[in-house]
């Protein structure tokens, strides 16, 4: 698409999913956008992304529901296990009860999939898409946001900066640093016929976990069950010693040794050449610097324990939608009321994430009894615990 500087309603800064979801819902409730990406294509690296209905609620309602679940797969239930003795701790049921609660499925897809099918979304509702486009600044003229970038300068009513957890944008407003939790993880996702031994096949239907100390494991398939994605996450004693080279290979094996054989399996089926140390930061109060806006992990970047990264994301999209309506628009009063609406929600997202790691990663000993012990408790059709995350929040649960 043309790709030259010029002015449109919003300029949106980052094309990963959230850049793209932010783009589509505002450009379907009436506005112009422009998607200013600094990579030469517009592509998601990783592998499985797990959309709660929080989120596919949202696509059911933006009419992309069912092309997203035609892409992935919507898993039967939500299994927890013990990582050292595979024992079942908990689950919680994805099946039509679930749906009916929450208005929508849980889902489970590849994530460039889930990006490919926002940048059709995107092309469809004639969103301006300009891929190698880094960009340098943002600056409020006016009423205007000037976007300075390798390209020349793009001009909007409003620019939103989606540029992710290492956001240059979000230095406008803080000075703070991502923060390394001293975990790392690995990944993979390979064709279920290459698997063959190494693939439980009673986990095609699933969403495991297996949760042990100081690490765990995470599978579900992907592809409509051709694919199976695995996710193994370790604390890394080299980190704790302040070695530069921490996290590789050979603690992965070391972290899980001591696993059931279903974890050890798993760990056949990753990609041993590309690791992802974890990150976080620490909840800001604002993400707004005069016609800037932060979104998604720029704003709010979290650790993956309640799968909300992506979710998260879309929830701003849509809110940022929903304020800004069509025509002509009250910019700062909308940016003012989208940031007081999402900031404590998306900071209880973040700092649960936290309490949650802890949680999955107690020590071997009277901590893992314990932990066991209350998740074994668990009435399966408890939804206390999500009813927070995935209800509309205007419709209280009982």
């Amino acid at each position: 698409m043309n790709a030259a500087p010029g002015s449109t309603d919003v300029v949106v800064v980052g094309g990963g999913i959230g850049g793209l979801a932010t783009a589509y819902a505002l450009a379907s409730s009436g506005h112009s956008v422009a998607v200013l990406e600094r990579a030469p294509e517009f592509t998601e690296v990783g592998a499985g992304l797990q959309m709660a209905p929080n989120a596919t609620r949202i696509l059911k309602e933006w009419g992309l529901l069912d092309e997203v679940v035609r892409a992935g797969v919507t898993p039967r239930r939500m299994v927890y296990r013990d990582a050292l003795d595979g024992s079942e701790l908990t689950h919680l049921d994805l099946d039509d009860g679930f749906v009916r609660r929450y208005g929508a499925p849980y889902v489970v897809m590849h994530r460039s999939d889930l990006l490919s099918i926002l940048a059709r979304a995107c092309e469809r509702a004639g969103v301006r898409m300009v891929p190698d486009c880094e960009v340098t600044d943002v600056v409020t003229d006016g009423d205007a946001a000037i976007v300075r970038s390798a390209r020349g300068e793009f001009r909007g009513g409003l620019a939103v900066g989606a540029d992710g957890l290492r956001s240059t944008l979000r230095g406008k407003l803080s000075d703070d640093e991502p923060i390394c939790s001293g975990y790392v993880a690995y990944r993979g996702a390979f064709p279920v016929e290459e698997l063959g031994s190494r693939l439980d096949k009673a986990a095609l239907d699933e969403v495991v976990a297996y949760i042990g100390p100081g690490r765990h494991l995470v599978q579900y398939a992907l592809r409509g069950g051709e694919m199976f994605n695995t996710v193994a996450v370790f604390k890394s004693p080299a980190y704790e010693r302040g070695e530069r080279d921490w996290g590789g290979p050979d603690e992965l094996d070391a972290a899980f040794a001591g696993s059931c054989d279903e974890v050890r399996q798993g760990i056949g089926s990753l990609w041993r050449d590309r690791r992802w140390p974890m990150y976080d930061r620490l909840p800001i109060p604002g993400w707004t610097d005069g016609r800037l806006v932060l979104t998604g992990d720029a704003a709010h970047p979290m650790l993956q324990y309640l799968a909300q990264g992506a979710c998260q994301a879309i929830e701003d999209a849509h809110v940022l939608a929903s304020g800004l309506g069509g025509g002509e628009t009250d910019w700062t009063g909308a940016v003012e009321r989208f940031e007081a609406e999402r900031t404590a929600r998306t900071a209880r997202v973040q700092n649960t994430a936290r309490v949650w790691g802890d949680i999955w990663h107690v020590d071997e000993g009277a901590g893992r009894m314990m932990r066991n012990e209350l998740f074994r408790l668990r009435d399966p059709r408890d939804y206390k615990y999500v009813d927070w995350l995935y209800a509309k929040r205007d419709e209280p649960r009982v």
